[in-house]
């Protein structure tokens, strides 16, 4: 558990504090003075430390200072009597995480405590995953280390120093190009052209012209000579993305390219040799295509001699807090604003989603939430509506709040109010229990009520009505 400094020159007041925070489970040391503390600091490592402000010798300003410049990721929250709150703000000003003003209730300390925690954890987590993607070679854009993605980074690592055609197969936004971009850039290639083309972006015509290039005068409008994308990659790389939407002849033309290593432009006499590397990708089924006549199968075995297959981001979501902090430094550094975190409960948000889009919908989702943010965390609200409201969510296996047999997806809210029911069922509808049990004030039930359509049985008590 946690190790918490509490430092205050009155006896009863310091013993109270750390026996309270002892119940909750902490390691707690109790100091009567600022430089104690100071010097309990300097011995080893502490993870809050709760000071009065006004103390003789070295003062909570005093604590905090020292704190900050030995340990900045140390939490320190200020206690004050009210007369000293200006006292207060200005420790805050100087780093202070939090201040509480005496008298206070042990719910409000264990409270401010528990959030202090969880900040120098988010601290922590962003600093080791800002090490993580440091520490990794410039050029490369690859981030997770889920199970998924290491088989597809020793894939890469495998074939990158061969000649052979690569089929990368995913959904949409799963990083194809990007994979495509690292095997060029781990091979013997690295240092001649890697040139992307999307099959499916041009009509036939003119994606045939783009690919073998064309002679002047070889068809209307072909006003100068054409030099296509197979010998601008000469030495290098092609990368054909969507191939599955190649049209029948191209299809025909790019295995014959395949097979014979040369390229004819259109209305050229001669052909020309290129020694080009193809890396194929497609996030549509190209066997199915196959058995439907649909894409040829010489073509299809040929493109396939190493198939990788990049997981969905669902599939994968353990590396959703790397690949956010990822973002949050390449859109923190293009903008004026900087974002360092989140809370607990956004991230919690972009884990439950379902990311149809994967990551790069994860890429767009943090770009717009870093643009709309007004402070150095992420809330909730910086998020779209669809990702707060829990829609596309679903939940991994099923909620055992559920009194159904049925095996469908519960959303977020579906689960809360199902919890609510659960809990005034067990409470035999007695409001004051459930509400407790629901660690929420009976206006706040009332509310929930109204909202999941849930009959509590009962006129609002006029106590309740006169607050709402």
């Amino acid at each position: 558990m946690a190790t918490i400094l509490v430092a205050d020159d009155d006896a009863v007041a310091r013993e109270l504090l750390a026996e309270a925070l002892r119940k909750e489970g902490y390691t707690v040391e109790a100091y009567a003075s600022g430089e104690e503390t100071i010097a309990r600091g300097r011995r080893g490592s502490v993870d809050l430390v709760l000071t009065d402000l006004r103390m003789g010798g070295a003062d909570g300003l005093a604590v905090l200072r020292e704190f900050k410049r030995m340990s900045p990721d140390t939490v320190v929250v200020v206690l004050t009597a009210f007369g000293s709150l200006e006292g207060a703000i200005e420790a805050i000003k100087q780093g202070a995480y939090d201040y509480l003003a005496k008298p206070f209730k042990k719910e409000d300390i264990k409270l401010v405590v528990k959030r202090g925690l969880e900040h120098r954890r988010l601290l922590q987590e962003n600093a080791r995953f800002r090490e993580e993607l440091k520490n990794r070679e410039q050029w490369s854009p690859l981030v997770g280390s889920s199970p998924a993605m290491m088989s597809v980074y020793k894939l890469v690592a495998r074939v990158a120093m061969s000649k052979s055609t690569v089929l990368l197969q995913g959904e949409s936004g799963t990083g194809k190009e990007l994979i495509a971009r690292a095997i060029h850039a781990y091979g013997p290639r690295r240092d001649k052209p890697f040139v992307p083309v999307n099959c499916g972006a041009l009509p036939d015509a003119l994606l045939e012209s783009e690919m073998f290039g064309h002679e002047k005068g070889a068809f209307t409008g072909a006003v100068a000579q054409k030099v296509g994308l197979f010998e601008s990659a000469d030495g290098g790389t092609l990368f054909l993305d969507e191939i599955g939407d190649l049209g029948k002849d191209l299809q025909v033309k790019l295995l014959r390219v395949m097979q014979d290593h040369e390229v004819r432009r259109l209305g050229a006499t001669t052909a020309t040799k290129v020694d080009v590397r193809i890396i194929a990708a497609t996030n549509r089924d190209l066997e199915s295509l196959v058995k439907e006549g649909k894409f040829r199968d010489d073509l299809y075995y040929r493109l396939q001699v190493v198939p990788i297959t990049l997981p969905a981001l669902r599939e994968r979501r353990e590396d959703i807090p790397m690949l956010v902090h990822h973002f949050l430094q390449k859109f923190s550094a293009m903008g004026n604003h900087v974002v360092y975190g989140l809370l607990p409960e956004t991230m919690e948000l972009l884990m439950r989603y379902r990311w149809p889009g994967n990551v790069r919908e994860l890429e767009n989702v943090i770009e717009r939430a870093v643009s709309l943010s007004h402070g150095p965390l992420l809330t909730p609200e910086d998020l779209p509506e669809v990702i707060r409201q829990g829609a596309g969510t679903e939940v991994e296996s099923r909620s055992p709040l559920s009194d159904q047999t049925d095996e469908a997806y519960l959303t977020l809210e579906e689960v809360e109010k199902r919890h609510v029911i659960r809990v005034l069922k067990e409470t035999k509808g007695n409001k004051v229990k459930a509400a407790k049990i629901l660690g929420i004030d009976r206006r706040t039930l009332y509310r929930m009520a109204e909202r999941f359509g849930i009959d509590l049985g009962g006129e609002l008590e006029e106590s309740d009505r006169e607050e709402m």
